[in-house]
């Protein structure tokens, strides 16, 4: 079942189209907060009705701080933790060395059991993550995992493992989708429907540069101390393979525009929206400098409105404008960025 404000994961699991991303964690570019604020804006997130959380191994202390926040939580109290098993180097797959993993997880989280683990694999010449999965498979059998995910892999690896783990296997991939990154339409899509997976989307607003912020203002200069490393990445993507800063201007002028006709909307709004009402779409994970800023309130207008032919159509004459239909040749398939 798909609302408009909430989504099935899996067979059984009712969440929210709105995460709360933590890679802001991982590094102190974003900015940093004490850890007890952190758990105090958790807090305020959840009560808000945010509750499902989305973590990594390799985002500072956020399952440690996500563990924290949900230790003393009565079990239907606590939200839900996404977390990753990211293997960047070479490794020889064994079951104990994934049962580690998972381990370790469940440890820094302070949980029995992992609501969703998201994979990672860097090489794809190496088809041991095949074998990683099928061990990810027995340790959910096991009750250590409850749902298994992908994270940034391309159409043909995602098609490829859930036709050889079977149904039901993969519930989700994570991956780079918004209004500028338009890959995930180049194929994954089809693999969402084919295999009843959906997307747990991320980049949605290019690191805050879709949002009203940046409305007018001139083309910044990409090492800027003024830009955090979300959007340095993102204006990389917009200059070098989407358009030019007059066209993504124009793009905000337009989003605007839309905003304005759905009142009290903001540019961010519609672009999440946008992504939303894409099917094969379960959630978008928004990034959060928690104990830092709160974008909590403005999000919760995204379900105030839906979008129009009218709008649609005038979102479409920007792309149509832009290089974003060849971005997955330019730049690869979902994930490709990562593996270059």
């Amino acid at each position: 079942m798909q609302t408009d404000t909430h989504f099935t994961l899996g067979p059984a699991t009712t969440l929210p189209r709105i995460w709360t991303g933590l890679w802001q964690l991982s590094s102190n570019a974003w900015g940093s907060a004490p850890a007890q604020r952190v758990r105090d804006a958790m807090a305020v997130y959840v009560d808000r009705g945010y509750t499902a959380f989305a973590l990594a191994d390799h985002y500072g202390p956020a399952e440690d701080l996500f563990g924290q926040f949900i230790k003393n939580l009565p079990e239907g109290e606590r939200p839900f933790g996404a977390t990753k098993w990211a293997v960047f180097q070479p490794m020889v797959v064994t079951f104990e060395a994934v049962e580690a993993a998972v381990n370790q997880r469940r440890v820094r989280m302070q949980t029995q059991r992992i609501d969703l683990l998201q994979f990672f694999w860097q090489d794809y010449q190496d088809r041991q993550y095949i074998t990683a999965l099928e061990h990810l498979l027995q340790l959910r059998l096991s009750g250590k995992i409850r749902n298994i995910g992908l994270c940034n892999f391309d159409t043909a690896r995602a098609d490829e493992v859930c036709t050889v783990l079977g149904p039901g296997s993969i519930v989700s991939n994570q991956v780079q989708f918004s209004i500028i990154d338009v890959r995930p339409l180049h194929g994954m899509n089809d693999v969402c429907e084919r295999h009843d997976m959906k997307i747990l989307a991320y980049g949605v607003l290019c690191g805050g540069l879709l949002t009203d912020n940046w409305l007018g203002k001139p083309e910044p200069e990409l090492y800027s101390s003024g830009l955090n490393p979300s959007q340095r990445k993102y204006l990389d993507v917009i200059l070098k393979a989407w358009g030019t800063w007059e066209l993504f201007q124009a793009l905000l002028r337009t989003l605007r525009d839309i905003a304005d006709r759905h009142a009290g909307a903001s540019i961010a709004n519609v672009a999440v929206r946008w992504v939303l009402e894409h099917p094969f779409v379960g959630a978008v994970i928004i990034g959060a400098r928690l104990g830092l800023t709160d974008y909590a309130e403005d999000n919760e207008k995204v379900f105030s409105f839906a979008l129009t032919e009218r709008d649609k159509a005038e979102i479409e004459a920007i792309l149509r404008q832009s290089k974003s239909a060849s971005m997955i040749m330019t730049i690869g398939d979902c994930g490709a960025e990562y593996r270059g």
